[in-house]
C-alpha cells in the first residue's frame, strides 16, 4: 500500500506543476486536495507499518543523541499526538517517548525554514511542518505547530479546538502508553499532567493509569467534538476559498503587520 501512496503522490505533485504551469488553478486547487489527502494516507500507513516506539537512552550512554534532524523529531512527535500542539508539549513528549534532546528554542525558526523551502520548491518534500490557522481569521496561530499532509480542516483552530486538542493528546498519549506497557518516569509524569486536568481520569492519591485516562478523555470528547468539527469544517471551507496555498499552510498574514509594512 505504501508503495502504491508513494507512486500516487509522485503523479499528483507533477500533475500539480502542470496545473499550476498551465494556469489552471481549479484544477490545482483541486489536485492538491488529493495530493494532501495522500500525504496523510501515505503517514498513517507508515505509523501502521512501524509503530512509533520508544528509545531510551541508557546509563551507559548518558549523552544520547537523535541521529534525526529537528523537523523530522517535531514530525515523530506530533504523528503520535495527531494534534497541533506547543513547542513546550513537543518537547515534553519527546523526552518522554524518544532518545536524544531536543528543546523549545529549536523550534523557534522551523517554520520560517519550512515555509521558505516550500516556496523555493512546492511539495519537494513528503511533509511539511507549518501552523495551525485561527477559524476567524485564517492567520496562523504561532505558538502551534502543524503538519502539512493533514487535512486542512484539523488544522483549524476555533473556540472549543483547544480542549478537543488536549482530550485527543490524552488519548493518543494512553494508548501509546497501554502499547509499551512499561512506561518511563517522564511517560508517567506526562500522563498525570494530562489526567490532572480532566475530571475523572485519576484519584489526586493514585498514579494515573492510560485506560482510565483514555476513558475520562473519551467521555469529554463526546460532548465538545460534534461542535468543534462543525467550527473547522466551516474554517476550513472559507480557507480553501480565500486562500493560497501557501497561505493554507502558513496562515494569512495579519492586517496589523500589512499596515505596518506599507508606506506611510
Amino acid at each position: 500500500m505504501i508503495d502504491e501512496l508513494e507512486v500516487r503522490i509522485a503523479d499528483l505533485r507533477s500533475r500539480v506543476r502542470r496545473a499550476l504551469a498551465d494556469g489552471d488553478r481549479a484544477a490545482a486547487i483541486d489536485l492538491r486536495a488529493q495530493l494532501r489527502e495522500a500525504e496523510y494516507a501515505w503517514d498513517v500507513a507508515l505509523q501502521e507499518l512501524a509503530p512509533i516506539q520508544p528509545v531510551r537512552a541508557t546509563s551507559a550512554l548518558p549523552g544520547a543523541t537523535s541521529l534525526l534532524p529537528v523537523r523530522e523529531q517535531v514530525h515523530q512527535v506530533l504523528t503520535l499526538l495527531t494534534v497541533a500542539s506547543a513547542p513546550k508539549m513537543i518537547v515534553a513528549v519527546h523526552e518522554a517517548f524518544f532518545s536524544g534532546d531536543l528543546v523549545a528554542t529549536q523550534l523557534t525558526s522551523l517554520r520560517r525554514d519550512e515555509r521558505n523551502s516550500f516556496e523555493t520548491s512546492p511539495h519537494a518534500r513528503p511533509y511539511y511542518l507549518c501552523n495551525a490557522l485561527t477559524a476567524d481569521r485564517l492567520t496562523p496561530v504561532r505558538a502551534l505547530v502543524a503538519v502539512s499532509s493533514w487535512p486542512l480542516d484539523r488544522r483549524m483552530i476555533g473556540p472549543l479546538s483547544a480542549r478537543v486538542d488536549f482530550l485527543t493528546a490524552a488519548i493518543r498519549i494512553g494508548e501509546h502508553l497501554d502499547r509499551i506497557g512499561d512506561p518511563s518516569p517522564q511517560a508517567r509524569r506526562l500522563l498525570w499532567r494530562f489526567a490532572s486536568n480532566i475530571p475523572g481520569a485519576a484519584s489526586p492519591f493514585e498514579a494515573a493509569e492510560p485506560t482510565s485516562v483514555i476513558s475520562a478523555a473519551r467521555a469529554e470528547l463526546e460532548v465538545h467534538d460534534s461542535e468543534d468539527r462543525r467550527h473547522r469544517e466551516a474554517a476550513g471551507q472559507r480557507a480553501r476559498k480565500q486562500l493560497g496555498e501557501v497561505e493554507q499552510l502558513f496562515g494569512a498574514q495579519p492586517m496589523g503587520i500589512l499596515r505596518s509594512a506599507s508606506p506611510q
